[in-house]
């Protein structure tokens, strides 16, 4: 099938071609012309005689050029793909040397550059083509593509002159003799051989509502559809009545021929409008119908007195919400232009919902540094495709799937993942777009440093080593703005291996020393400020490290200094040089409930005895809270080196990472191991996740070691990793817990006395709050001051409450962290006398 489109878009690869009724294709590199093929040939061998352009130096949007149908492929989503070719041999191959004549107009593709004008591949078999540079002058002028026609230049050719039965054809393509150029009966033009371009005389032979049907040419017959009518000129076509038109398609086995009215195509070489820039992506408020069309869609007017075209599936969300009585005449509704077809010179706009809500619909709405959500479309050695949009997919490279560099990244992501990145660079013009998935650059707070204007002396902001050699260290930021960390600025000590200490792809705050925008030069630091920050008090350094004389296992007291969301700074009580340590969260108790709660009491000030000395990797003191952990190093159940691993052991530590196809467990003196999935729990595990959460002390046992890969395999199932006594393991860590949370009772009696004295079972006196739409119930009292006290719709029985009234309700559960109180109106329970609480069942637990 034969069309006439327009270039939309070019790129170094394709050309995105515009085609009528609102749908599009692509040319690839390959498809341009022979000549253009035989040039990129020879680049992929590396013999090149002649210069080869590349498409943008060649082409440029708002270009009509005809087209021919390849291939229509489908996608895995469904999505049709139009592979088109311009290739002159295949868009002229109904062509003769015998059927050319003059006034001819058809494509043509510059073959050769000669002494006195150019060689053109016009696709016709034994006919040669000659363009005089007379013919050529104003053309080079106006497309402004430099002095000479380039090889693979694709031009539209009006033939002056015939010689020698067609072996010869002179051409011209200078715009005022194509413009003026119409196809005529003497031209001898059959359906075998009729182009897409032609503008022709024809007559209207009948209208209908959704266009009419034209005779052109003595014999042929055309069909004009609704969106190629003259929009000021539609509503008084009549039969007979003469008109200019230009041929759209033709589709040589159906004889379908379709022509248009649009005033840009009735000269040929011209140029449809262009939608303004700005206008891409607008939402309108009332966008008018003006006609609806049942088996296609709706003609509408915008705001600017355009028409927009909207396809029948984006008038609803589905097919069973369409209402077509929505659709009459003068119906507003609310839009958005969601592209703009060139060779219908119409807005094409959706109703939909999610569309107009959506954040992005063109690369162009994507700026450098934005935030975005995406899903995973394929995982390549080069790194991850993502889909941020419909139409826009985005690379992650492989430096950028994490923080660390993945070995096997496909255990760590799937197929249709949702994935929040951040966007490193967004090329609209070729639709590059770079993310990154690097937690410390997605969440990062600091200005986005992507040019180098930006880089004013001071700045500080995070970027990622890309390479680190003796002379310092190269970093990255966005678009491609790179600077250097020489050697003396990598850190507060002198470093003589720096590809030692950094590697590629760490993200580092770095800051801005100096920077010469003209020269693109960026000279960077890591030393942040000359004295240590309150954020790095706790760090030590390597000379503070060896001055540190604590052994792993050493308990000691430590005193509060700061709270921070993800554990606590402290500093070592009776220690002269004032050591600062660091607890984590998770270390503070066996029980990660407890751990959260114990965090949420303690205040800075608050002593707390004997911690254990865990570690001092990383650069800084870990300290230990952890019952069993600690129990285990003073008993000596451990393992200090990997040589002491055996399998079989029984050995205590806590979970450092849960992941799809296991758990990393780490013990004291740094040993790890993986507990695999299928040795996690003796029940079925689907999802990791659903049985263990970092931070979590287990008992692991050896199940197996691989000294070359250092590598050691472990089994989590409680039948296999109890060393035989279950029950007086079991009682033991009850009593741990029961201990812990006398203990968080005491401190919370400081800050919220009243939450210390709600227990299961206690009667209270309430008053009806507000009673929600899903039958649950809000209350307050004196006794439960500073809580939420909530009863589901079970909890109240069959009693009608209402806002204001007064109960009597026992509790069920009261969750400290949260401050949350559940009570129950029930007869059943408020009837019952309580067992024996224990004094620790403000927690949850209840012993009777």
């Amino acid at each position: 099938m034969l069309l006439l489109g327009c270039i939309k878009e070019v790129s170094d690869y394709e050309l995105a071609i515009s085609l009528p009724n609102g749908l599009s294709g692509f040319v690839p590199v390959t498809q341009i012309s022979d000549a253009y093929s035989k040039l990129l040939t020879k680049q992929v061998a590396q013999e090149l005689p002649e210069e080869l352009h590349s498409l943008p130096d060649m082409y440029s949007p708002g270009t009509l050029v005809r087209c021919i149908v390849t291939s229509i492929e489908k996608s895995a989503d469904g999505r049709r793909s139009v592979k088109l070719s311009i290739d002159p041999k295949k868009v002229n191959k109904g062509l003769s040397s015998s059927a050319l004549a003059a006034g001819m107009l058809l494509s043509g593709s510059v073959l050769s550059m000669e002494d006195h004008g150019y060689l053109i591949d016009i696709g016709v078999t034994g006919t040669h083509a000659f363009l005089p540079h007379q013919k050529a002058k104003n053309y080079i002028k106006a497309v402004k593509k430099g002095p000479d026609l380039k090889i693979g230049q694709n031009l539209n050719c009006l033939i002056v002159e015939v010689k020698n039965e067609g072996r010869v054809v002179c051409v011209s393509i200078d715009r005022s003799e194509v413009a003026a150029s119409i196809a005529t009966e003497r031209q001898n033009w059959t359906l075998s051989n009729l182009l897409p371009g032609l503008v022709v005389k024809a007559r209207v032979q009948k209208v209908t509502p959704v266009g009419m049907k034209l005779t052109f040419l003595t014999y042929f017959t055309g069909i004009v559809d609704f969106m190629h009518m003259d929009p000021e000129k539609s509503m008084s076509y009549s039969p007979d009545q003469v008109v200019r038109a230009c041929v759209l398609s033709v589709h040589p086995a159906s004889r379908a021929v379709r022509l248009t009215l649009l005033p840009p195509f009735l000269h040929a070489g011209g140029a449809p409008r262009q939608l303004p820039g700005q206008r891409m992506g607008a939402v309108l408020e009332e966008a008018t119908v003006k006609a609806f069309y049942k088996q296609f869609g709706a003609i509408f007017e915008l705001d600017d007195g355009t028409l927009a075209f909207a396809r029948l599936k984006h008038l609803s969300k589905t097919r069973k919400s369409f209402k077509p009585g929505a659709f009459k005449e003068g119906c507003k509704h609310k839009c958005r232009i969601i592209d703009y077809s060139l060779m219908d010179e119409m807005c094409v706009v959706s109703l939909k919902h999610q569309i107009i809500e959506a954040r992005f619909l063109q690369y162009q709405d994507i700026h450098t540094g934005d935030v975005v959500q995406g899903k995973v479309l394929s995982l390549k050695p080069i790194g991850m495709q993502v889909k941020v949009a419909d139409g826009i997919r985005g690379l992650v490279p492989s430096l950028h799937l994490s923080d660390v560099i993945l070995k096997q990244p496909e255990k760590k992501y799937n197929i249709g993942d949702e994935v929040k990145c951040r966007v490193l660079e967004c090329n609209p013009g070729g639709k590059k777009l770079i993310l990154t998935l690097k937690k410390s650059l997605v969440q990062s707070k600091l200005p986005v440093l992507s040019n180098y204007e930006d880089a004013k002396p001071g700045l500080i902001t995070h970027g990622f080593v890309v390479c680190a050699r003796e002379f310092g260290c190269i970093v990255k930021f966005y678009n491609d703005v790179k600077g250097l960390v020489p050697k003396n600025e990598l850190g507060s000590e002198p470093l003589s291996c720096p590809d030692k200490v950094f590697y590629e792809g760490q993200v580092l705050k770095v800051m801005v020393l100096k920077c010469e925008p003209q020269q693109e030069r960026l000279l960077l630091s890591f030393r942040l400020s000359s004295k240590p920050g309150p954020e790095d008090k706790w760090k030590c350094t390597p000379k503070e490290k060896q001055e540190v004389k604590y052994q792993i296992g050493e308990m000691v007291d430590v005193k509060i200094l700061k709270k921070k969301d993800n554990g606590l700074e402290v500093s070592i009580l009776e220690d002269e040089d004032n050591v600062v340590a660091w607890i984590p969260k998770l270390h503070l108790s066996d029980f990660v409930a407890t751990s959260k709660l114990l965090w949420h009491c303690l205040q800075e000030g608050d002593v707390l005895p004997r911690v254990m000395y865990l570690s001092d990797k990383g650069e800084h003191i870990i300290l230990s809270r952890k019952s069993a952990v600690i129990s285990a190093v003073q008993e000596e159940q451990v393992v200090r080196s990997f040589s002491e691993i055996q399998p079989g052991m029984l050995l205590t530590g806590y979970v450092r990472n849960v992941m799809p196809f296991g758990v990393f467990v780490e013990f004291p003196f740094g040993a790890t191991g993986l507990a695999p999935k299928v040795s996690m729990s003796d029940k079925f595990v689907t999802d990791t996740k659903d049985h263990f959460v970092v931070g979590q002390t287990v008992i692991a046992k050896v199940m197996s070691i691989d000294e070359e890969k250092q590598r050691v395999l472990l089994n989590l199932k409680v039948s296999e990793c109890s060393s035989g006594d279950s029950a007086a393991e079991s009682f033991a860590l009850l009593n741990q817990y029961f201990k812990e949370l006398e203990d968080i009772r005491d401190l919370l009696r400081r800050g919220e006395p009243s939450i210390c004295e709600l227990v299961p079972g206690k009667r209270v006196h309430l008053v009806v709050q507000d009673v929600r739409e899903d039958g649950s119930a809000l209350f307050s009292g004196s006794s439960v001051t500073g809580s939420t006290v909530t009863a589901t719709r079970y909890h109240l029985g069959d009693k009608n409450i209402a806002p204001g009234e007064k109960r009597k309700a026992v509790v069920l559960h009261v969750d400290a962290l949260t401050s949350e109180v559940y009570v129950s109106l029930r007869e059943e329970l408020l009837k019952q006398r309580p067992k024996r609480v224990s004094m620790c069942s403000v927690f949850g637990v209840c012993v009777s």
